[in-house]
This record gives structure tokens, C-alpha cells and sequence, in this order.
């Protein structure tokens, strides 16, 4: 072993990597003149993970007494201390690793600059390492690895109280580093020859040979000579990767005919000799391998669906690849990773996956052995764009009948990812059927990287609204009653139609929206008619200079007073669970008009409260409002929240709407009938409401 002696025992994980070990014991030790900041780089398949999992080994208190601490170099060795917080950025965004992150110091911030202000300000050691940094982000093409360098990594790095180990590619090291005072970090670069450690690549692919530990019996494994031969050979060729030194050694062990451990034409010494020498070795044109696995280099987080990876690879290969498939597990084995996936009810959809996975309890989900080979892959592709319009497509037409209820949860949450690396994202974002049913985290990040003047109205809408989905994580028919509201709201009724008929019960249906400034307070009423019934109303008071708005004085004997809201700490909580009975709170918002209008600083603006038609010319004097009698017989009542609004049943006391806003409610009234009517800084809108359904809206 690189740097140590044969009188300590090998970390018992990584078998080697002394000199790394040293460097990150030093660190997490806060030796003198060690740099706050260390990062771990090297090529893909480098053993970056490796060496970051083992050392995290020694840093865990737990796990530390399972190892054999006493017989290792004791320079290798951390001090024992509390475990550092570890935000595993697989497959999330960067903000979600921050506040993983704030999580785990129960930090009480709000905003991400508050996140780091509290980090600063904690009195205990703040010690971080964020592993795995290249495998960041929901969707590959957004390019979130680096976002969370930058709006994560460098201020935690910049922050003097924070000791930061992170494992980066090699250009974002070198960014990283580039922002940092000298003598703030190290460069831990697994390539360069003070780091490398082929000695233990070695020792790697002899104990992946030996029966002991697993490997098959053959000839030149039971043969200890001919075992410890062909693992020194194996690791000379793989050069510092070992990466290259595991796909030689599960090349021969899952194919070994005709293999002859004397010819080292055979072992590999990177990822593409490693695809090319085991398909030729097994007779199948190395070309073919490599359209096999496209789809795989090209998906999305988790892996594909083995029923989709035929479809996929033969869109890529522009050819019918059924055949080399449905044959092709022993020549695509060693690079591919399967892992069953159990079959469970959609969030909300009340459904299964797919009926052939309830009979066989889950799908089969098939990823890359590691993320290099898909490196190596897309590297070969004559054009990937290209490849991703073919996959685009074949990933639509495996829509049943375009209803995304029904889609593969692969195809349905991943589309957008493969749609935005071809280019074509814009063009996907008109469904609301996928708006509704598509995983909102993964949508979200495929969207935010598309250039917002690129991006439709619908979209807009969506990228607007998906703060609420994600902080939610609503299932599908919430996600749909949320959609629906701001459909309205920014001026898109077809969409908010289209949602309705996607065949969810929503808890209403949004009748208006008035995008007007300056809404202080609202009040329904109705305005009596010579014939007929009254037409019921809203009456908003907004600014004076308020387009079309009368001034308060012209409002004659109508009150503002009694809304019918509640807080929170207004409603009981009593056995019969009739919320809010207990009397109707005056509306501090209403006495603070009273006030402003005196001074003739306000106007009203008076609007149909069913129908989307301002009604001008109406004297406000003649509006009636609700009597308390009224209110306290109406099957509804409302209570609020300053971001929330909620709706409920009286005779049950449950909630029927709870809507969720990102920008606070400044007022809201319900009429008796179930309509109501809410005010933010956006303006007014009113939400007929179904009295017996649940939901999230904004």
C-alpha cells in the first residue's frame, strides 16, 4: 500500500489510500496548518465515493466500533468526534441540500442567506461533507451539480466557522477552489501520482477473485498463484482507476469462456476498453453493447423500466434491437445495475403501477453500473440531442391513449428531462394532464432550466405555481386544484377547463380572477333588483386612483364590518368538532378601512361574484350585506391564516378547501352559498366552493 507499512491492518473498505486518509484525518482533526476546506477529485471511476464512504466510516461513532481501529496506521485515524452533517446530494436540488442541511443544525431560518447567517452564528464546530456532488439534481441536463457549487458549496466554503469536505468532478474543484483566500483548501486529486494508489487496486481485484469473498470457482481463482497473477495484472492495466479494475473483474467472472488470464490483451485499462474488449470477447460487435446501454446513459435518475429498455434502445439505434435485448443480459451484465422496484399506490391516484407489476409485486429497474460508463457512451453517440428526440418520442407514443394517469411513473415524472436535453421542452409544456401527474420536483428543476422568454403562458403558469407543489408535495388531485386557481388567476381559463376535465373532483371551481393593485379589504353582499332575484356581488376597496373604482364616501349605509373569518385560535376544538362556533370574529381589517376611508384615501370597485364582469356604475350605498343570521345558518365557514385559508363544514366541523398561497392572504370573505372571495397582492379572485372535498390551492 501506497504511504503506510505492512505493520497496519488496511482500512478494511477501501484496502488502501493511505496518504488520502492522512490528509482527510488531519482535517477533520483541524490539525494545524490544515485547510478548512478539502475536496476530493479525480476522473469519473476514479474511486472518489470509495474513499469518501470509508473515511465517513471512521467519522461515525457508531460504526467506528466495528472496525479494526487498533491494528490501523493511527495517522489515518479521525479523533473520535460527534458525526458531521452529511446532505447526500443524490438526485436532489441544491436547495434541497441546504435545507437537509438547516435540518440538521434545527436552524430556524426562512431564506437560504438565513440558512448560512445561522450556520456563522452557531456556537459548536459546523462540519459538513457533501458526497457524490456529480450525482446532484433531479434532471441530468439542468446542470445542478454546479448550481449547488455555487449557491451552496462556495458560501459554505466562504463562511469562516464552516469546515467543508466535499468530493467534486475536477472542473468544479477547480471553480470551487478558484473563489477561496489561498490557503483555504486543498485538492485532493485521486489521478495525481501523490494520491494515487495502485497498489491497492491490486489488492482490489485480488480479493474481487478470491472465492472467500464471493467470486466463482475457477481455474484462476481457487489457483491462489494464478488468482494473485491475474489480480496484479488487472490492476497494472486499470492504471488509477478502479472503476476499470471492477468491470476487468466482473467481465471474467460473469463471462469466463475462452478467457485466458495469461493474455493481458484482454484486461482493460479505462471504462471504453472495458466495453469493447468484453463485448469482442464474447463475440458481439462492441457497437452493439453500446446502442444496448444508450437509453441507460441517457435516463434520468433512478433507471429505466425494464419493459421500456427494448423500446428505448431500438429509438436510439434507429433499428429493431428486440433481439440483442431479449439475449443481451451476459454481454451488457457487467456494466448494468438492476434493482426491483415495489410496486405501491401513486401518491393520491389511487392506482397501481401497472397491472403485470401487481402480479409480480414490483418493476424491474435497470441503471449503469457506475455514472462513468454513461459517460463513455454519450461520448460515442454521434449526436445526443438527436438521441434524446428519438427517446422523447418513443417515450409519448408509450402514453396510453396521451392520458398521463396511465403513463409509466418513468415516462409520466421523466419526459421533461429527456425533452429538455433535445431541445424540445417548450414544446411539451401544453398538457395539464402532465402538469397534473408529472412529479413536480423533477418538472420543476427541466423547467427552471429552460430560458423563461422561451417558455409558453401554461408553462409560465406552471413554474409559477410549483414553489406550492413542492413545498407540499400535494399528490395529484391537489396538485390539479392548484393548477386550476392560477390557470384562472393568470388569465388562462381554456387550461383551467381542461384541468376539470381530467377527471378529478376538485373542491371548486375558481369563477374570476381581477388582477388589480392595492386590494386592502373585501366584503360579498348582493344588490337588490326592481324584478327578480339580487345579484350577488364583491366589493373591493382598493387605492382611490384605482381605474374604474368609486370613492368610499359614495358607499352610503353599507358596513364593512363582520367578514366571517376566523384565526386559528379563534376555532375550537370541542368532541362534535364544530370549529369556529363559538362566534364570529370582527375583522380588524374591516375597522382599519373604516378609518382610511374617513380620510378619503380608498375606493371600491363593485364585482359580479359569480360571473367575471366588473360592474361599473353601481352606487356601493345599495349593496346589502349578509346578516349575522345569515352567516351563522350558512353550511361553511372560513378561518385564516396569514399564507393559508381554510374552509369548513359546520354541521361536521371538517376542513372542505384549505387553500395554501406563496404570497400572503391580505383579506377574504365567504358568502353564504360557498363563494369565496380572496385578495393577495396580485389582486382578487373568488373560488366557487364544493362542500364536500379536500384541498390545497393558492
Amino acid at each position: 500500500m501506497s504511504g503506510s507499512t505492512e505493520d497496519y491492518a488496511p482500512h478494511p473498505h477501501i484496502g488502501g489510500r493511505t496518504a488520502a486518509l492522512r490528509a482527510l484525518a488531519a482535517w477533520r482533526g483541524a490539525a494545524p496548518g490544515v485547510p478548512r476546506v478539502v475536496v476530493i477529485t479525480g476522473d469519473s471511476g476514479s474511486g472518489r465515493s470509495r474513499l469518501l464512504t470509508g473515511f465517513l466510516m471512521l467519522c461515525e461513532p457508531e460504526f467506528r466500533k466495528q472496525l479494526p481501529l487498533d491494528a490501523m496506521d493511527p495517522s489515518t485515524v479521525p479523533p473520535e468526534l460527534p458525526a458531521p452533517a452529511v446532505p447526500a446530494p443524490d438526485g436532489l436540488t441544491a436547495a434541497q441540500v441546504l435545507w437537509l442541511l438547516a435540518d440538521h443544525y434545527e436552524l430556524d431560518a426562512t431564506s437560504t442567506q438565513g440558512v448560512f447567517a445561522e450556520l456563522a452564528a452557531l456556537d459548536e464546530p459546523v462540519t459538513v461533507v457533501v458526497p457524490d456532488v456529480d450525482r446532484a439534481g433531479p434532471v441530468r441536463a439542468a446542470d445542478e451539480p454546479a448550481r449547488l457549487v455555487r449557491e451552496v458549496l462556495a458560501p459554505l466554503a466562504a463562511t469562516g466557522t464552516v469546515r467543508l469536505l466535499a468530493e467534486l468532478p475536477r472542473p468544479l474543484a477547480v471553480e470551487l477552489a478558484a473563489g477561496l483566500a489561498p490557503g483555504t483548501v486543498q485538492i485532493i486529486d485521486l489521478d495525481e501520482r501523490e494520491w494515487a494508489d495502485p497498489a491497492g487496486l491490486v489488492l482490489h481485484a485480488q480479493a474481487a477473485l478470491n472465492p472467500e469473498f464471493g467470486a466463482p470457482e475457477l481455474p484462476f481463482t481457487v489457483d491462489p498463484a494464478a488468482r494473485l497473477a491475474l489480480g496484479a495484472a488487472i490492476g497494472r492495466r486499470a492504471g488509477t482507476s478502479p472503476l476499470a479494475v471492477q468491470l476487468a473483474v466482473q467481465g471474467v467472472l460473469m463471462a469466463p469462456e475462452g478467457f485466458d488470464p495469461a493474455d493481458e490483451g484482454w484486461l482493460p485499462a479505462s471504462v471504453g476498453e472495458a466495453l469493447d474488449l468484453h463485448a469482442r470477447r464474447l463475440g458481439a460487435d462492441p457497437q452493439t453493447l453500446r446502442l444496448m446501454l444508450a437509453p441507460l446513459a441517457l435516463a434520468e435518475t433512478e433507471g429505466i423500466p425494464v419493459s421500456l429498455w427494448g423500446r428505448l434502445a431500438s429509438a436510439v439505434a434507429e433499428q429493431d434491437m428486440s433481439q440483442a435485448i431479449a439475449g443481451g443480459m451476459l454481454l451488457a451484465g457487467p456494466f448494468v445495475q438492476p434493482e426491483e422496484q415495489r410496486a405501491e399506490e401513486e401518491q393520491g391516484g389511487g392506482r397501481t403501477l401497472r397491472a403485470e407489476e401487481e402480479q409480480g409485486g414490483g418493476r424491474m429497474l435497470l441503471r449503469l453500473l457506475h455514472p462513468a460508463i454513461g459517460d463513455e457512451i454519450r461520448a460515442g453517440l454521434p449526436n445526443v440531442r438527436a438521441a434524446q428526440t428519438r427517446i422523447a418520442m418513443a417515450l409519448l407514443e408509450a402514453v396510453p391513449e396521451q392520458d398521463w394517469s396511465r403513463a409509466d411513473p418513468y415516462v409520466r415524472d421523466h419526459i421533461a428531462g429527456h425533452t429538455l436535453e433535445a431541445g424540445l421542452l417548450p414544446q411539451l409544456l401544453t398538457d395539464p394532464g402532465l402538469f397534473v401527474h408529472a412529479d413536480p420536483v423533477s418538472l420543476r428543476a427541466a423547467i427552471e432550466a429552460v430560458p423563461v422568454e422561451a417558455l409558453g403562458a401554461p408553462a409560465r403558469t406552471y413554474l409559477r405555481t410549483a414553489p406550492l407543489l413542492t413545498r407540499t408535495q400535494v399528490p395529484p388531485a391537489l396538485r390539479a386544484a392548484l393548477l386550476e386557481t392560477a390557470f384562472v388567476e393568470d388569465g388562462l381559463p381554456e387550461y383551467a377547463d381542461a384541468v376539470h376535465r381530467l377527471g378529478f373532483e376538485l373542491p371548486w371551481r375558481t369563477l374570476w380572477s381581477l388582477p388589480v393593485a392595492g386590494v386592502s379589504a373585501v366584503t360579498v353582499g348582493s344588490l337588490p333588483r326592481p324584478e327578480g332575484q339580487a345579484t350577488p356581488v364583491a366589493v373591493l376597496v382598493v387605492p382611490a386612483d384605482t381605474p374604474g373604482a368609486r370613492p368610499v364616501g359614495g358607499m352610503g349605509g353599507i358596513e364593512m364590518g363582520a367578514t366571517g373569518e376566523t384565526s386559528d385560535a379563534d376555532e375550537t376544538s370541542d368532541a362534535d368538532g364544530a370549529a369556529g362556533d363559538s362566534g364570529e370574529a370582527s375583522d380588524p381589517e374591516a375597522e382599519e378601512l373604516d378609518e382610511t376611508s374617513d380620510r378619503g384615501r380608498s375606493a371600491v370597485l363593485v364585482h359580479d361574484l359569480v360571473r367575471p364582469h366588473p360592474l361599473a356604475d353601481i352606487d356601493p350605498g345599495q349593496i346589502l350585506r349578509p346578516s349575522e343570521d345569515e352567516r351563522a345558518a350558512a353550511p361553511l365557514g372560513l378561518s385564516r391564516g396569514a399564507d393559508y385559508l381554510r374552509v369548513w363544514d359546520r354541521a361536521s366541523g371538517e376542513a372542505v378547501a384549505a387553500l395554501l398561497s406563496d404570497t400572503p392572504f391580505t383579506a377574504a370573505d365567504l358568502s353564504p352559498d360557498g363563494v369565496l372571495v380572496v385578495v393577495t397582492e396580485r389582486g382578487a379572485k373568488a373560488l366557487h366552493i364544493r362542500p364536500a372535498a379536500a384541498a390545497i390551492a393558492s
